[in-house]
Formats: C-alpha cells, structure tokens, sequence
C-alpha cells in the first residue's frame, strides 16, 4: 500500500527517480512505532488503505531501511512529538482518512503531554497538513541516491494543552 501510494500521489511533484529511490531509502514503516503502539491502520473489509501514526522518539522520518534513526525517547515537556509513515492508497484519497489518523495521533501525543509536534512532508503532503494546522519550517533536500534528490518540507504545529 505504501508503495501503491507513493507511485499514485507523487506524480505531480517528484519524477519517477525521485519516487521509485524514496520506496527504496526512505518510506516505510519504522517498526519503532509499531512496538510502542503508535502506528494507526485504516482498513476495508479487505486491504489496508490509509496507514500513519506518530512517535516520541528523535527520528523524524524513514522507514526501517532508512539508516539516519534514531531511537532515543523524547521529552515531551521539551521536544515535539514526530508525525511519521503517513500514507493513503490512491483509490481512498482525499475522502479525511488521513485527516481522521492525523486527528488522533495528536489527540494520542496531547495524551503524553507533548505540547507540539513536527514532521517531514513530502511535497504532496504539505497543502494537506497545511490545512490542519501545520506551519512550513524549512525546505530539506535528501540525497537518495545517485544524483537524485527529494525536496521535503519541515513542519509544526503546537498542541493546545490548555484543557488537559
């Protein structure tokens, strides 16, 4: 799925290089946040079709073949929560799955007491976390490969803990 949403999403904004070396480097699942029970999963009855989740440890993004992890636990009175793997299957795009997983995982991190939270979008993905509330911190490039580079895009948002 995730690679399904890759190849279906970033056709716009990455060239086929681009797409098929961030499948290969970068995304996926980091495992770290199945372990620790923060990675959400949308599903039909038969196949998954939106994954994401978030994470208090220091890597900000990559998947488990993505070398640059690490896996020291954040502070949450003083770091930001990580939003990580976010990804839709093209065929269930745009219809709020990936608004309804992003909800709760800062609804989770509020829970931790983290009091904002951060990601690595990728082109893609900034109008949508744009319209969530997220502010652009700074362009990134990330050598992925031979002459090949993936523009992403910082980003934040602080976590309203005035309720809590």
């Amino acid at each position: 799925m995730i690679d399904d949403s890759a190849r279906g999403l970033s056709r716009e904004y990455y060239s086929d290089d681009q797409i098929e070396g961030a499948i290969q480097t970068v995304f996926g699942v980091d495992t770290d946040l199945i372990l620790d029970g923060t990675y959400l999963v949308a599903e039909t009855a038969t196949q998954i079709v939106g994954c994401g989740g978030w994470s208090k440890r220091k890597t900000l993004f990559g998947g488990d073949q993505f070398t640059s992890r690490d896996h020291t636990l954040l502070d949450p009175r003083l770091d930001p929560a990580k939003v990580r793997a976010f990804f839709v299957h093209p065929e269930f795009a745009r219809i709020g799955i990936g608004r309804r997983i992003l909800t709760m995982c800062e609804t989770e991190a509020k829970s931790y007491g983290f009091h904002s939270i951060e990601l690595m979008a990728t082109l893609p993905g900034v109008p949508f976390y744009n319209s969530c509330g997220y502010r652009e911190v700074s362009a990134f490039e990330l050598g992925i490969g031979r002459n090949v580079k993936l523009e992403l895009v910082r980003m934040s948002k602080e976590i309203d803990n005035s309720s809590s």
